[in-house]
């Protein structure tokens, strides 16, 4: 799908719109960051390939099982940026992330991932579809590599979305400790050919939990 990368950077699409919208609504009582890793996903000379270790910006080491989850190590970054700006009241990323959350859920509903439930209920005030998922604790096993830290790839048998989420999670929380964090997959609705392409999902959840958050 090399032609459709525009579809696997909706995420960082979706921070940019609402960041075009929170500038232009300006809520007060509110400071927003709006962090995007950008680079370039393309085949080259310097590509990572299977089995190669990369180690993230907290020093985390990382087995690349599968260089089709590459999203998620650059997103891994961004993350550790958001949890070092210090006294953060919530992180809250959003990423086309797998294919296994349109199994999950088809084309309508992003996923939702967070253990906070006032971050979830600001969540749902942009009237967006999205369905909580569980961060499944005892998925976390499939996440270990006999080489490094964590690898980038779940265990086969289901479940990617979940392991996904739970890779995340280990780049939060380092220094943010009492931060509110979720993760939106938001692979399915972002995107819809009958439409004519992006759909801007995303924009509208993100505006309002910066709105629900204001003063």
């Amino acid at each position: 799908m090399i032609e459709k990368m525009k579809f696997d950077m909706g995420g960082a699409g979706a921070v940019l719109g609402a960041a075009r919208c929170i500038g232009g609504l300006a809520p007060p009582g509110v400071e927003v960051h709006f962090i995007i890793a950008a680079c370039e996903n393309m085949v080259s000379a310097e590509a990572m390939r299977p089995g190669d270790i990369l180690t993230a910006s907290n020093s985390k080491t990382i087995e690349v099982l599968n260089t089709d989850a590459e999203g998620r190590l650059t997103l891994a970054d961004a993350l550790v940026y958001a949890d070092r700006l210090g006294d953060v009241d919530a992180i809250v990323d959003i990423a086309t992330l797998t294919g296994a959350c349109i199994v999950a859920l088809g084309p309508d509903y992003a996923a939702m991932y967070t253990d906070d439930e006032e971050l979830k209920e600001n969540l749902m005030t942009g009237g967006e579809l999205l369905w909580r998922m569980p961060l499944a604790p005892e998925y976390k096993e499939q996440l270990k590599s006999p080489i490094a830290d964590l690898a980038n790839l779940g265990a086969p048998g289901g479940g990617g979305s979940i392991t996904a989420a739970l890779f995340l999670k280990e780049f939060i929380h380092d220094v943010s400790k009492d931060a509110q964090w979720a993760h939106l997959d938001i692979a399915g609705p972002v995107w819809n050919d009958k439409k004519g392409g992006a759909t801007g999902f995303g924009v509208r959840t993100l505006v309002g939990l910066v709105e629900s958050m204001s003063a």
